[in-house]
C-alpha cells in the first residue's frame, strides 16, 4: 500500500510529482505530500496535507516551487491517523524520506535511539527518518545500511539528504520499487504505472540494494559497495494506456477494455488451436507430475481461483483447494512436492499470497503464479510464471485483471485436460475455439450496459442486497457481491441458493433486492424453484440469465439475457455483467468509483 514516486532531471518536479501520484493513488488516499530541493537554496521544503492528491495540487499551485528533484507520496493510513502531522514526507535534519510498509520495531527504535523528544507524528516512518538523520554524517550510504540494520519489517525507503543536491536514494525490503532512466530523466516508483508514461522500460529494485538516482544515471550497490547492473524489462503497455481515455472513471474503461484484453491474453497461448505455453517457458510436467493443486490469492484472485476450481474438478477429475493467503500459513496445509501451487495476483506484490507462496516452496511444491506485472516479487519468487495481458489496471476494483485470470485458468484446464487423456485433441480444440469467442461475446454484454443501467437505478437505495447460484453462478456471484459492496458500499452477500433454507432466507422481507444468475442448464430448474421461494417472500429479483435458458420467466423479474456460451464460460460474459452493474450503483450515488473507502490496490502490509 501506500504510493510512492520520486523524481530528478530536467522537469519541473512539482508536476511530475503531482501527476504521478494522481496515477498511484488507487494505493492510498488518506494524504498525500511531496519534497523538492530547491534549485537555488538546495534547502529541502515539504508540502503535504490529509485528503486527496487534489487537495496537495490546491496547495503545491499556490507555492512558487522551482525545482528539478523531489520525491511524493500518497499514503494508506497503517500507522497513526489521517492527519497532516501523519502525511509524509518525513523530516528529520538533513533527512527526508517516504516509506511503504510497516517498521514492526519501531517502538524500541524510539526508545534505544531516545527519539521521542524529537517527533513529530504517529508513524513508524518518521522514525526511520530519525534513526537515518542519527547515523548520518555526510556520507549517504554508510548511514542507509546502519539503518537498515536496525530496521524489522517490511519496507520501500525513498531519500533526499539536504546536502546531496539533485539525488535521491533508495532502499527496500519486500515492498516494491521500480526505476527508470529516460530522456526526461531518472524516476523511481512503488508501481510501474507510474512511469509508463515515460518509457516502457525500467527494473526492480533488489532487497537490500541501495539505489542513487541522478539527474542522467543510476548506480546500484549491494551492502558490500558491490556494482550491480540493473535487469531492464520492458511492458507492451501504450505510454498513455494509464490515462482515463474520456471515462469518468478508470472502472468504467478498464471495464470495456476486457474483450481486448482478454484477446491479447490468450492469443500467443493458442498454437493450432490448442494451448501452448512454451512461450512462456512452462513445461507440460508441471501440470502432469502433481497429484493435488492449490490455489493461494486474495480477494478477486481468489475468485478466480475457485472458478477454476470447479473446471478443473469436474473437467480434469484432479484435487484442487483454493486458499486464502492471509489464511494458509496458519492452517497447516497439506503441501509437499507432488502440490502444484498457483499463487494468484494482479500486482504480483500481494503480500499474503507473497509470503504464503514462499511457505509452499519450502515445503518443496512446485510454484506457477499468474500475474500482471513483470518482475514483481511473486513472480521473481515462483518456478514459472504465466504473466495476464490486461495492461495498468487504475481502479480498485479489480475487472479486467480478474477476467484475464480468468482466460489464464481456462488455457490451463484445457492443457491439462489433453495431456491427461481427458480430453482428444479435437476436444481440445473446440474447448479453446469456445474460449476464443469470449471476446466476442463479451463485447455483446457491454453494448447492453444501458439495459444493466436502468437496473442498476432500482437498487440505489438498498440497505442489504443478496446474490444466490448454484455452481459456477454462485462463483461468479461471490465476485459480483464483492464488486457492489467495494464501491457501492451496500450490504451486499452471496449466497448457495440450496443453502437458502438453511438460514439466509430469514433475511429476506418485502422489497429485498436478491440477484440471481442462470447460466448452467443442469442446475436451471433447481436454481428458477431457489429464485421463487424468495419471490414469494417478497423480494425484488435481478435475473440474469443465459439466453437460450430464458423461455418464459415470471413477467416480474427484471431481467437481463446474456449471450449463450457453453456452460463452462458463461462465467465470463455473466462476470462483465456484474461488474456494469456494481460501476453504475456506484457511479450514480455519486461516489469516486475508482476510490472506495478504507481500501488500496496493492496490499503490500499483512
Amino acid at each position: 500500500m501506500c504510493g510512492i514516486i520520486g523524481y530528478t532531471g530536467s522537469e519541473n518536479v512539482k508536476d511530475v510529482l503531482l501527476d504521478a501520484l494522481e496515477l498511484l493513488e488507487y494505493r492510498g488516499y488518506d494524504s498525500a505530500g511531496i519534497a523538492v530541493k530547491d534549485e537555488t537554496s538546495h534547502v529541502t521544503n515539504v508540502y503535504k496535507c490529509a485528503g486527496r492528491v487534489s487537495d496537495l495540487r490546491a496547495i503545491c499551485d499556490s507555492k512558487k516551487i522551482l525545482s528539478a528533484c523531489g520525491i511524493g507520496h500518497t499514503r494508506w493510513a497503517t500507522h497513526g491517523g489521517v492527519t497532516d502531522q501523519n502525511a509524509h514526507p518525513h523530516q528529520q535534519g538533513k533527512v527526508t524520506l517516504v516509506h511503504n510498509g510497516i517498521i514492526e520495531n519501531y517502538r524500541e527504535l524510539i526508545a534505544d535511539y531516545d527519539l521521542q523528544e524529537i517527533l513529530h507524528s504517529e508513524t513508524d516512518s518518521e522514525v526511520a527518518a530519525a534513526l537515518l538523520n542519527h547515523y548520518y554524517k555526510g556520507d549517504p550510504k554508510e548511514a542507509i545500511k546502519k539503518t537498515v540494520s536496525k530496521l524489522k519489517g517490511t519496507f520501500a525507503l525513498v531519500i533526499l539528504f539536504e546536502d546531496q543536491p539533485d539525488v535521491i536514494y533508495s532502499i527496500r525490503n519486500v515492498s516494491p520499487i521500480v526505476a527508470t532512466i529516460c530522456k526526461e530523466g531518472a524516476m523511481l516508483a512503488s508501481d510501474l504505472t507510474a512511469l509508463c508514461r515515460f518509457t516502457n522500460e525500467y527494473f526492480v529494485v533488489p532487497e537490500y540494494h541501495i539505489l542513487e538516482l541522478h539527474k542522467d544515471h543510476v548506480v546500484l550497490t549491494d551492502l558490500n559497495d558491490n556494482v550491480v547492473e540493473p535487469e531492464f524489462l520492458s511492458v507492451d503497455w501504450e505510454l498513455n494506456s494509464a490515462g482515463k481515455n474520456g471515462y469518468p472513471f478508470y472502472m468504467e474503461k478498464e471495464i470495456m477494455e476486457q474483450p481486448e484484453a482478454i484477446r491479447n491474453t490468450i492469443k500467443d497461448r493458442i498454437v493450432n488451436g490448442l494451448p501452448d505455453f512454451t512461450s512462456d517457458g512452462v513445461p507440460d510436467s508441471l501440470f502432469t507430475d502433481c497429484d493435488r493443486i492449490c490455489v493461494v490469492a486474495c480477494g478477486t484472485a481468489m475468485h478466480a481461483g475457485l472458478v477454476a476450481q470447479a473446471l478443473v474438478k469436474s473437467i480434469v477429475h484432479v484435487q484442487m483447494d483454493v486458499e486464502l493467503a492471509s489464511e494458509f500459513m496458519y492452517s497447516d496445509p497439506v503441501i509437499d512436492e507432488k502440490t502444484l501451487v498457483i499463487a494468484v495476483s494482479q500486482s504480483g506484490e500481494t503480500i499474503d499470497t507473497l509470503e504464503a507462496l514462499k511457505y509452499a516452496k519450502r515445503q518443496g511444491a512446485k510454484c506457477l503464479s499468474v500475474i500482471n506485472v513483470k518482475g514483481s516479487s511473486i513472480a521473481r519468487e515462483s518456478d514459472y510464471v504465466l504473466y495476464t495481458a490486461a495492461g495498468p489496471e487504475i481502479a480498485v476494483a479489480s475487472t479486467k485483471a480478474y477476467t484475464t485470470q480468468l482466460s489464464v485458468f481456462y488455457l490451463v484446464v484445457a492443457k491439462m485436460a489433453l495431456l491427461r487423456g481427458v480430453y482428444t485433441e479435437e476436444q481440445t480444440k473446440s474447448f479453446i475455439a469456445e474460449l476464443e469467442r469470449v471476446p466476442e461475446v463479451m463485447q455483446k454484454v457491454l453494448e447492453k450496459r444501458r439495459d444493466i443501467h436502468v437496473i442498476a437505478k432500482k437498487i440505489l437505495e438498498a440497505k442489504d442486497l443478496f446474490m444466490i447460484g448454484r455452481g459456477l453462478d454462485y462463483s461468479i456471484l461471490l465476485e459480483g457481491s464483492l464488486k457492489l459492496k467495494e464501491v457501492s458500499y451496500i450490504h451486499s452477500e452471496a449466497y448457495a441458493s440450496g443453502e437458502l433454507k438453511h438460514g439466509p432466507i430469514a433475511l429476506i422481507t418485502t422489497n429485498t433486492p436478491v440477484v440471481a444468475t442462470v447460466t448452467q442448464e443442469k442446475l436451471m430448474s433447481k436454481e428458477l424453484s431457489n429464485i421463487k421461494e424468495v419471490k414469494s417472500r417478497g423480494a425484488d429479483i435481478v435475473l440474469f440469465i443465459k439466453e437460450a435458458l430464458s423461455g418464459d420467466l415470471d413477467t416480474e423479474y427484471q431481467v437481463i439475457k446474456l449471450p449463450d456460451m457453453q456452460d463452462e464460460f458463461m462465467v465470463l460474459p455473466a462476470s462483465v455483467a456484474l461488474q456494469l452493474l456494481a460501476y453504475y450503483v456506484s457511479s450514480d450515488k455519486g461516489f469516486d468509483v475508482d476510490k472506495p473507502r478504507n481500501l488500496a490496490k496493492v496490499v503490500t502490509v499483512e
